[in-house]
Formats: structure tokens, sequence, C-alpha cells
């Protein structure tokens, strides 16, 4: 169902780089819904406030964001696209605060580990970890704060005054953010296919994991990233969330037939087109296509 003008649920405010990576997915004809946490954006789409979600699941630094693997799996709604975003992160004070007038520095906790080599040179500087990165921008201008500074992008510095004291002070200067795009079950458009997130369990047994990554491995399945995460309450039990690229359907599917064997709690968390980083918004819709399977619980048809 294509929608004139989505309702996009980010977590944080505007600006903030969830905002950024709505409008490089989008386009800037959204409308962005504001929300305090993760767990908020998915109420979002739960409650028909949004029709869309965009959600950081890893940074090229920071590593990835382990509670939103958790979010995908709980709100079962599927993942149908991804978008990777340069994280560029500059330090901004109202206009006329000097650097040696600086006591406090104050921006999102994963922004923070991005700029670990700067915060070295400068120990005197007292870290105040915020929820997000454009919210910190914001409240130095709303309180007129003199002695504080924020780390976030060129858009919270523009929308909300400030200067920018100094540039791309994080550590990498390539470091970039995976989001993923996630939707209800009736948004699920006719795409290109070839890229799925999976999720499933495996026996605790000598090479059981080793099995499935051997299929893919003959089926010419690429696997982009692998993810473990302990099931709570359950010793040595994990969920193993995987990313899984391929050039020809046929291969996919073989590959699922025959890793449902090894596994146990299959799902797929989403089917949808990789990112193509020469384009700068989501994939065009193609005719003849299958619609993704986008979060089936295989376990539960076969």
């Amino acid at each position: 169902m294509k929608i004139d003008k989505p309702r996009v649920a980010i977590q944080g405010i505007k600006a903030s780089f969830h905002e950024e990576a709505a409008y490089k997915y989008f386009g800037e004809n959204i409308e962005t819904i504001e929300c305090n946490s993760f767990k908020q954006t998915f109420e979002s789409l739960k409650n028909k406030n949004a029709d869309y979600v965009v959600m950081a699941i890893e940074n090229s630094i920071a590593g990835s964001i382990l509670p939103n693997y958790s979010l995908l799996l709980n709100y079962a709604y599927p993942v149908v696209g991804e978008v990777y975003l340069p994280i560029q992160l500059h330090l901004m004070a109202l206009p006329g605060v000097k650097f040696e007038d600086i006591k406090y520095v104050t921006s999102h906790p994963i922004a923070i580990r991005q700029c670990v080599d700067f915060f070295d040179e400068y120990p005197h500087l007292n870290i105040i970890e915020s929820n997000d990165t454009a919210a910190c921008a914001k409240r130095i201008r709303d309180e007129q704060l003199t002695d504080t500074v924020a780390i976030a992008n060129t858009m919270a510095a523009k929308l909300y005054g400030l200067d920018v004291l100094e540039r791309r002070i994080e550590s990498n200067k390539k470091n970039f953010t995976r989001f993923l795009i996630i939707t209800n079950h009736e948004n699920v458009e006719k795409k290109t296919i070839n890229k799925a997130s999976l999720c499933f369990q495996v026996t605790n047994t000598v090479g059981a994991l080793a099995k499935v990554l051997h299929i893919f491995a003959e089926e010419n399945i690429n696997m982009s990233k692998i993810q473990s995460m302990p099931i709570l309450g359950k010793r040595n039990e994990y969920n193993f969330y995987v990313d899984i690229e391929w050039e020809d359907s046929k291969y996919y599917d073989t590959a699922i037939r025959q890793i449902l064997k090894y596994t146990q709690n299959f799902n797929i968390l989403g089917e949808y087109e990789r990112y193509n980083e020469e384009t700068s918004q989501a994939p065009k819709s193609i005719k003849n296509e299958k619609v993704p399977r986008a979060y089936i619980n295989i376990k539960k048809i076969v």
C-alpha cells in the first residue's frame, strides 16, 4: 500500500540522526513522529499512529544496539528496508561561547562512545549522558546554557541556532550507523528481495551452528552479520540474529528449507532489498515480484 506522506516514528526529536536517516530513506515528504524510546516507536506503529519505524540497529564503532533485537522479535513487525547513514559528530554551543568556558558535554551515550579519542585529550570535561543528540542541542538553546556543549549533527546546530565549535570529533571518520525500516503487515509492498534478517536457535551440541553456516556457504548465501543474545531465564541458550544476502532467490529458498532441519523457533524478521549507496531513497517497487514473507514463523507452517 503506497502512502503519499508516510508517518515515520523515530527515537528522539527533529534533527536527530534518526530523522536524518528517515529523510535519506523516504525523502523529506514525511511526517516525523517523535518518540522518547525505541519501544515507544513500536507502540506508535501498533496503535496506528505511525506507518513506519526507523530504528538504529548497529554502529561501526559502538557496535550493535542489543535491546533493539528483542523489540524486533517481541513486536513481530516486518523489516522492509535498511539505510546506512554516515555519522558526523560536531561539538556545538550557544553563539559567543568559547571552548575554554566549557565544563559539560552532553549527548546520547552511543555518540559519546564514538568520540572517546576527543575526550581523552580533554579529561577535565564532565560528560552527561542523555537520550537523544538533538534533544541535547535543544536543551542548550532552551535553557541558554553557557557552560555546556552538545554533540550532535549539523541539522541540530542549524535548527536550534547553535555554533559549531569543533567539527568531526568522532574517532573514526568512516563512522556509520545502520538503520532498519519497519512497518506493519498491511504496508508491505512488492519489492526486489535480496537480503533477509533471520532469528533462530540451535541445539547446544557440537557443530550445531556450524551446520547452519555451512548451508549458507554451500548455497552461495553471504552472511553479512551474526549476533547472539542469551535467552532470558535459559542457561546456555541463545537467539542468533543473522543477516544474509544473495544474488538468486532460488538459492535463498533452498537454504531456508535446509536450515529448518537444524534450527528451533526459526523466524524471518524481514525480507527486503539491501541498501544501495548510490541511491538516497528507498528502492523502487517493481512488478511481478512476490510479496515478502515478512516475519513468518516458519516453524508454525511446515
